[in-house]
Order: C-alpha cells, then structure tokens, then sequence
C-alpha cells in the first residue's frame, strides 16, 4: 500500500501528460457524455423499459473510459537541463533556469531516496553538443569536447552529492552527446520547439535500457523488478477501483432514483480521495519555504568603504516578508583631538518580496543616531531621526550569499549645536535644527544566509 501511495501521484500526472496527446479522443468521449446526458434527460419522460436501455448505454462507456488509465500503468521519468556558458565547464547555478531545475531535482531525490539507496533507481547524467574551450580550473589550457562534457557531467554530480547526499554509484552517466538536446516530448520545464546546445541532461529515474547499457544487467534487472512490482500494485488498485464503480452502477440499473444519489456520493468521494499535488511539488515548496525564510548576516558595503562599520541582520519569517535591523558605529580622532568623527545609528525596517523570486522589495524604514564631527574650525554634535519608504533588488550570487541594492525616500530632522575648540576646550557657538526630505538611505549590502 506504501508503494501505491507513493506512485499514484505519479500516474495522475502520467495522465496529465499523455492529455494533450489524446486532445481528440477527449473531445470525442465529452460530446459522448453530454449525448448521454441528454438521454438521460430524456428518459424522465420514457417509459420504464427505455430507462433501462439509458442505463445499460451508460455503463458500457463508463467501463470503456475507466480502460483508460491502463495506459499511465507505466512509470514515467522526468529530465531536469541545466545550461552552460559555451566554452566553459563551470557550473552556474543562477543561470538561465538552473536554479529552478536544480530545486525540482533536489526535491525528487529526497523524495525517493530510499529508492536510490536501494538500487532500485538510478540519475542518468548526459552531456549534449558540448562545445570546445578551456578548463576553469587550469587558465588557458584548452579541452575537447569529450573533455569538456566530462567535466559538465562532473560539475553537477558534484552539486547532487554535496546537497543531497547522492554517492556515485547512484548516477549511471552516458558519454558525449554530439548531437542537440531536443526537450519536445520530456517534462522539462523549459522545454520548447528549438534545439538546445551545451547543456546537461539529467534524467530521473534512469530508463531500464539506460541502466543497462552503462550500468551492466544486475542493475537493471533490479530497476526492472521495482517497476514490474509497482506495477502489479497499480494494476490491483484500478481493478478494486473499477469493481467498486461496477457495483455502483449495477445498483444503478436496480433503482433509478436511488442510483443517482449514490453515484453522486461516490463520485465527490473519489474526487476527495484524488491528491490535489505530487510528493515531488510538496517537497519542493517546502525547499522554497526554508529557503526564502532565514536569517541573514548584512554588511554596508558602502559604509564599510567610508571605514565606518555596519553589521545588520534580517529575519525571514515569510516568504514574501521580513524584519531588518541595521546598525554602524565609529569614533574617529586625529590632529592631537582637534579632528573628530564620530557617530551611532540604528535602523529598523519592515520589506514586502516582490515577484516569483522575491527578489525586489517594498518596505518601510526608521533610523535614529547620533553624531559628533570636526573637520574644520568648527565642529557639530546632535542627533537624528527620521524614516522613509526602502525600495530595491537583491542580486543572487550563490546559495549563500546575494547583494542587496537599496534606497529610501523620506525625512529625516536634526538637532545639533555649533562648537569651536579653543585651547582644548569646546565652546558652544549655537544651536540648529534641520529638515530634510530625500533620499536619506543608500546602499549596497553583503547578505550571507544562515543555514537553518
């Protein structure tokens, strides 16, 4: 029962697949529905004997429409392509949609890792039309394209086994590929009419006859003995599945009123007992989850440039929101105490995520500090406070850290006295308040992500 739980959401979007497929079949078999629909309608005003006619005429094309899923019996794989720059075998991961596959993998194989720890499923990694170019690792020393698609496939194994625990005799991995990737008929997400070239192909579960050519007979008569075994459960589940729907509608035959009721009872529980999602789109949401709801170390670049120190940090308590707070102090003397500079602040701030990537952001910020500076001949001391509305754009650059550009626009008000230093000692020469509304936020912030 495990193993049918497991592989029904498979099936379902097995069938999903093959829709398009059958777009005509489908469309006969509706315009069948709403005939016996109309039949059914009709026969209200019928005798009894036409009834049964109706009955008997519904059945027969329930029985023919529940062979179809005989057909998704089979266990589909899925391909994940992750490009490369041409000439080049580093592997880039917020690159053209690698991002988004490589989380679709992640969260299939911790889906299914007991399977793969078992032998029973294996990952095919193959590289396509790999171009000739240089090897990251050593400058300037140039590689075939055999050599090349050997260090693609290399570079994201290494990724899988470092993130999600895969060794190598798991992987079962295919040789140069000089022809184009062609995703017409695979589930990838990017997939289109156009010929892809320098890319990674990685398939998962492995086919039987894939595993077998690379991996030798033992392993592929196990994957084989795995699909044969899910099979039978699938085919066992739909014949209970289809004997249940043949008593409902045998009782229907019986008692025409009685009928209607009951199908439609079993009807919404059969749609209640349907899974709205697969195990692999559970599991990746809750990768995007934990990955969009941590904490962050930041780090002001720009006032770290001005040797004035900053650290913040940010808490993601929600994909789409979050809570900052931002701080720098410096105490600066020089010329025997004549020059000073010196200040303290502190900035809380609240962010709304924009987007699928929740990479822009709206928010709103509060800054207070103080301030004691003497460049000149005269000097000032005060303090500050004010807020404004924060807008900008966090640049990804691996899983860890990102950029983080940002502004805000508000108003901030001083208060500050005017002093001269004379003979080592300050004199007060008045005091000045000032507004102003501008930007008085700017940044460009250093975000490293805590692992939860």
């Amino acid at each position: 029962m495990e193993k049918i739980c497991l592989f029904k959401s498979r099936k379902w979007a097995f069938i999903k697949r093959t829709f398009k497929k059958h777009i005509k079949s489908i469309k006969a078999f509706v315009s069948a529905a709403f005939g016996l629909y109309f039949l059914e309608t009709l026969s209200f005003a019928m005798s009894k004997r036409f009834r049964i006619m109706v009955k008997r005429i519904e059945i027969i094309a329930l029985l023919l429409f529940l062979l179809f899923p005989l057909s998704a019996q089979e266990v589909g794989d899925t391909t994940y392509v992750f490009r490369f720059v041409a000439g080049k075998d580093m592997f880039y991961v917020p690159y053209k949609g690698n991002e988004t596959q490589l989380d679709r993998l992640h969260a299939a194989l911790r889906a299914h890792r007991p399977q793969l720890l078992a032998g029973q499923m294996f990952l095919c990694v193959s590289s396509y039309a790999a171009s000739a170019g240089v090897q990251a690792t050593s400058s300037g020393v140039p590689v075939t394209p055999q050599r090349m698609a050997y260090l693609r496939n290399n570079r994201v194994k290494s990724e899988l086994i470092l993130q999600d625990g895969i060794t190598e005799p798991m992987f079962v991995t295919d040789r140069l590929i000089p022809s184009a990737y062609k995703p017409g008929n695979s589930r990838d997400a990017t997939s289109g009419a156009d010929s892809l070239r320098d890319v990674v192909v990685v398939t998962f579960p492995a086919g039987v006859q894939q595993v077998e050519r690379i991996a030798g007979p033992q392993a592929a008569e196990k994957v084989r003995s795995y699909n044969d075994s899910i099979r039978e459960d699938l085919q066992s589940y739909d014949a209970a599945r289809r004997a249940d729907t043949i008593c409902h509608a045998d009782a229907a035959c019986r008692a025409d009123t009685a009928c209607r009721a009951d199908t439609i009872c079993h009807a919404e529980l059969v749609e209640a007992s349907t899974p709205t999602q697969t195990q692999g789109e559970e599991m990746l949401r809750q990768a995007q989850h934990d990955k969009y709801t941590s904490f962050f170390l930041r780090f002001n670049l720009l006032r770290w440039a001005t040797l004035t120190p900053d650290l913040g940090l940010e808490w993601r308590f929600a994909p789409n929101l979050g809570i900052l707070l931002n701080g720098s102090w410096i105490s600066w003397s020089w010329s025997d105490k004549d020059r000073k500079y010196a200040l303290w602040k502190v900035s809380p701030e609240l962010r709304y995520y924009l987007g699928r990537e929740k990479r822009g952001f709206l928010g709103a910020m509060y800054h207070i500090g103080e301030f004691n500076y003497k460049l000149g001949a005269t000097g000032k001391q005060g303090d500050y406070r004010g807020g404004g509305i924060t807008g900008g754009y966090t640049l990804e650059l691996n899983r860890a850290l990102s950029l983080d550009f940002h502004a805000a626009f508000g108003y901030t008000r001083a208060d500050y006295d005017n002093y001269a230093v004379t003979n080592g000692i300050r004199v007060r020469a008045g005091s000045q308040t000032k507004n102003y509304w501008g930007i008085n936020q700017l940044g460009i912030t250093l975000k490293w992500r805590i692992e939860n």
